[in-house]
């Protein structure tokens, strides 16, 4: 039982790499899109877009540490 523990956790890790990823790519192409829209707002945008690329980074950083910990 402890082999597919340890697989699982290696499969959930995976998982959340691929999840953050995905969604920091797009919060980085709605930002683009939004400076290419209003030039004049780029720095309220890359402000807003900072931040919630940290919040999915630090959510994606606590599933994976979860995900290691029951190895």
């Amino acid at each position: 039982m402890t082999g597919l523990t340890g697989t699982l956790a290696t499969i959930g890790a995976g998982l959340v790499t691929i999840g953050a990823g995905l969604g920091i790519g797009l919060i980085g192409k709605g930002a683009m899109e939004g400076i290419a829209r209003q030039p004049e707002a780029t720095a309220k945008i890359q402000v807003n877009m900072l931040i919630a690329a940290a919040l999915v980074e630090g959510v994606a950083l606590f599933c994976a540490v979860l995900c290691f910990m029951s190895l």
